[in-house]
C-alpha cells in the first residue's frame, strides 16, 4: 500500500481515516504506534503523553480493559497537513461487563512522510445494552 503523505485532497483524506479506522481495528499496539512519529504530542481526554512507547503502552492497557473493541471512524475535515475526524466505538468494559458507546472527535497533524505529530481527542461514553449494539 502506498504511503498517504501531505498535502490532502478529500480522497487522500478519507483514505487516512479508514487507514487509522483498520489500524486501530486490529488492536495490535505496536502496529498502531508505527503511524505515529516518535515524537508524537497526545492527548486523550485527560492523559497527555509524547512518544512511541507511550502510545502502545497507553494502548496495550486500553485494550486489555475495553474488550469487544470495534471502531469507526468518518472524515469530519481537513487542510493540508490535518485531519479531523468523528467517531464512535462500542466495548464492553472488562471489570463490570457493562456494554458502552463512546462518541467522540480527533484532530491530526501529520508530518511530510505522513506520520502524525499531534493528536487530540475528546470523546463521552454512554452505557448500553448488548442488544443495542451496532458493530458486531
Amino acid at each position: 500500500m502506498e504511503k498517504i503523505t501531505p498535502p490532502f485532497t478529500k480522497e487522500t483524506a478519507k483514505e487516512k481515516v479508514q487507514a487509522a479506522e483498520d489500524s486501530w481495528n486490529t488492536k495490535n499496539p505496536e502496529k498502531v504506534s508505527m503511524a505515529y512519529t516518535t515524537d508524537s504530542q497526545w492527548r486523550n481526554r485527560n492523559l497527555f503523553f509524547t512518544g512511541r512507547k507511550a502510545i502502545s503502552e497507553f494502548l496495550s492497557d486500553k485494550w486489555n480493559k475495553e474488550l469487544h473493541y470495534k471502531l469507526r471512524k468518518h472524515l469530519w475535515s481537513f487542510s493540508e497537513n490535518r485531519i479531523s475526524v468523528r467517531f464512535e466505538y462500542e466495548w464492553q468494559d472488562a471489570a463490570s461487563g457493562q456494554w458502552k458507546r463512546t462518541h467522540g472527535n480527533e484532530h491530526w497533524e501529520f508530518d511530510a512522510e505522513g506520520l502524525m505529530k499531534i493528536r487530540d481527542m475528546s470523546a463521552n461514553d454512554i452505557n448500553i445494552k448488548k442488544t443495542e449494539r451496532k458493530f458486531k
